[in-house]
């Protein structure tokens, strides 16, 4: 989860097989008792002290404070995970990030959760993947995949990006966004913002292909489905079912290696507070901040 600048892919994608069609392999539904913590058979807390790469506030505990299931009326089977980031009245900060490293990592696929984000100023969600190399080859060698990533401060946006050797942090250009509303006449939402892009450059195509009522929306007032979908040499993202942005081998120069067909990937969940990208908390960000998730799953490749 790192610095990121703009840049909108070219379209090329297969039409996506039906989930029906293929096997769930992975899922946690988070339906274990309220009050309880993750599940952890399926995942491991990260923890530590501020930093994290991006200057961020807060540190990162394992304590049910920070991440818990609730009843959730919203959530399919009426209970949700909610990392849950808090302000102590010294002004630190505390969150969670969980993983399922060393417990699942897949290669290819559809990776997918139906979340529902938070919304303030210095406030930065993920659903994100790295490669299970990181303690050997570390990062970016590793690949990331940032299937979410949204800024509390833009409510209405959501990011999807990829890391690797050559195309990373500050220097990465392989970056989308997807906004409420956004339409285009072919059903493929943000179409019009990647010819944009490519016509105008890095930091192009910024804006909605279609601005709609639906831009009033937010990604804070309900939940919505994020997924990416992983095959040999391309990715493609998803929101609500809808592709917004998809990155292939041939997109990139000889000396920014693919690294995405390489090795399996494991699943991270985090919430962070401040940092490079999202900056820092104002006296209008309120706390505590919820990032809820009613699931999380992951079928196999075509």
């Amino acid at each position: 989860m790192t610095v990121l600048r703009m840049l909108f892919a070219t379209e090329s994608a297969a039409p996506t097989t039906s989930l029906e069609a293929r096997t769930l392999l992975w899922q946690d539904e988070f339906a274990q008792p309220i009050g309880t913590g993750p599940d952890p058979s399926k995942w491991a807390h990260d923890l530590g002290e501020h930093g994290w790469g991006n200057a961020e506030l807060q540190r990162y505990t394992d304590s049910r404070e920070n991440s818990f299931v609730v009843a959730d009326a919203d959530a399919t089977d009426g209970r949700a995970l909610v990392i849950r980031a808090l302000r102590d009245s010294e002004g630190r900060y505390t969150s969670a990030r969980i993983k399922t490293q060393g417990k699942f990592a897949k290669k290819f696929g559809r990776i997918e959760a139906r979340l529902k984000l938070p919304k303030g100023q210095g406030i930065w969600a993920a659903f994100w993947t790295l490669g299970e190399t990181i303690e050997r080859s570390g990062w970016p060698e590793c690949g990331e995949i940032d299937i979410m990533e949204s800024l509390g401060h833009e409510p209405d946006k959501v990011y999807g990006t990829i890391h690797g050797p050559g195309y990373s942090g500050g220097n990465n250009q392989t970056t989308a966004h997807y906004r409420i509303g956004q339409r285009d006449t072919d059903g493929d939402a943000g179409e019009d913002a990647r010819r944009d892009a490519l016509r105008g450059g890095v930091g192009a195509g910024t804006a909605p292909a279609v601005a709609t009522a639906e831009a009033a929306l937010d990604f804070s007032a309900g939940y919505h489905v994020f997924a990416v979908e992983w095959r040999p040499g391309q990715i493609e993202w998803f929101v609500d079912g809808e592709r917004y942005h998809v990155l292939t081998a041939a997109d990139f120069p000889e000396e920014a290696r693919w690294v995405f067909d390489d090795t399996p990937q494991f699943i991270l969940l985090n919430l962070a507070v401040g940092g490079h990208w999202p900056k820092y908390p104002d006296a209008t960000t309120e706390f505590p901040q919820d990032y809820r998730i009613d699931y999380v799953r992951v079928w196999g490749d075509h």
